[in-house]
């Protein structure tokens, strides 16, 4: 089961509706399939989607380390060795998605070898996630539409909010719009991408007070270390970080520093190998957990169902799996299907999807 090559190929799939939110906007799914071949001519499949306004990278850089440094640091290890595949990509500073990406890849290309899914490699708690939508930027009679047209189509019962605009009550106007209209047959929780300062962010908080909302995620900058502490100190709801919490130790610091209490899990960010190591240190402190969105595709999709459904603590809430309803079209042979507001982890050994050849090839962006 040795490695004997790493691809990285981009492609870029429109989006026919375009989130917006307020670190950024995506307009066209440009991610890099990363793909890992064996000697026993086995292929393991991942997708890495870049987001700069996040973490800094893009397209081009992720292709250029993955080929330039992260291949020739990996080609000839085993797919059980993991950790030192781990070590290796680790004395590369950033790049997060690129080395998940390359992380998942070698979870599915074991899987397939072994005749195992990755859930079940991972832990094998369920084999389904309740789905969490997304709601971007828009009109409130819109975005109250959308989510009508979610939960009629699919039963999806729980959606995350964008928000972070100023002034703070374009947002807040919006959220108890979808109270009213839903009452409490839906979950709602609010996401600021980091889009208020603190003050704004406590006043919208006050302003929501009466909605029940599961959750506030990122409303404001870690950055803003002391406005961070003094906001989560008077929030009544758990407070999630999300792309302030892309290690571990970013975990920690943030947590024992009173700047979360709750955290984002997102395979696109950490992989299947440092995503264990995030739920295990939630779970030793008590933290809630929800598997988060990177704008994924159905291949990141099915990375992140796979990881939530292998744990109890990551399955109690609705995962954010759903954001690839938006794409005009996707990757895969057999596509991703959400029923009842739930999504079922593909059957079969590792991840459980196949590319399709005929769809690469016209997606692709490097021929």
């Amino acid at each position: 089961m040795k490695i004997t090559a790493v691809e990285a190929i981009p492609f870029a799939i429109p989006y026919a509706k375009p989130l917006k939110f307020a670190s950024g906007e995506v307009q066209a799914a440009e991610h890099v399939l990363v793909r890992i071949h064996t000697d026993e001519g086995v292929v393991g499949t991942a997708e890495a989607p870049p987001r700069p306004f996040t973490y800094g990278e893009t397209q081009d850089g992720i292709i250029a380390v993955i080929r330039q440094i992260f291949a020739p640091q990996i080609v000839g290890l085993t797919l059980t060795e993991r950790e030192v595949v781990t070590a290796r990509l680790a004395r590369t500073v950033g790049n997060p998605t690129a080395k998940a990406a390359i992380d998942m890849a070698l979870w599915d290309a074991l899987g397939r070898s072994l005749g195992l899914s990755v859930s079940a490699l991972l832990g094998g708690y369920t084999t389904r996630m309740k789905v969490c939508h997304m709601l971007g930027f828009d009109a409130p009679d819109r975005m109250v539409a959308e989510a009508q047209r979610i939960r009629d189509e699919y039963g999806i019962t729980t959606f995350k909010v964008k928000v972070g605009r100023r002034p703070v009550s374009l947002d807040t106007t919006v959220v108890r719009a979808l109270r009213s209209h839903f009452g409490d047959a839906v979950d709602l929780y609010v996401d600021g991408n980091r889009g208020w300062t603190a003050a704004e962010s406590l006043r919208a908080m006050k302003d929501m007070s009466d909605l029940d909302l599961l959750f506030a995620e990122e409303l404001c900058p870690a950055d803003d270390v002391m406005g961070r502490r003094w906001l989560v100190a008077h929030c009544d709801v758990p407070f999630i970080a999300d792309e302030s919490v892309p290690s571990p130790a970013d975990v920690t610091r943030e947590v024992l520093a009173g700047s979360a209490t709750a955290i984002s899990i997102k395979t696109a960010r950490t992989g299947f190998t440092g995503s264990r190591r995030v739920h295990h240190l939630a779970e030793g402190l008590g933290l809630e957990v929800v598997i988060g969105n990177q704008i994924d595709g159905q291949i990141g999709t099915a990375c992140a169902v796979a990881f939530g459904s292998a744990y109890e603590l990551t399955s109690r809430r609705a995962g954010e799996l759903s954001n690839f309803l938006d794409m005009a079209d996707d990757l895969l042979t057999t596509p991703l299907r959400i029923h009842d507001g739930e999504l079922h982890v593909p059957p079969g050994p590792g991840l459980g999807i196949d590319i399709d050849p005929d769809k690469l090839t016209r997606y692709r962006t490097d021929r």
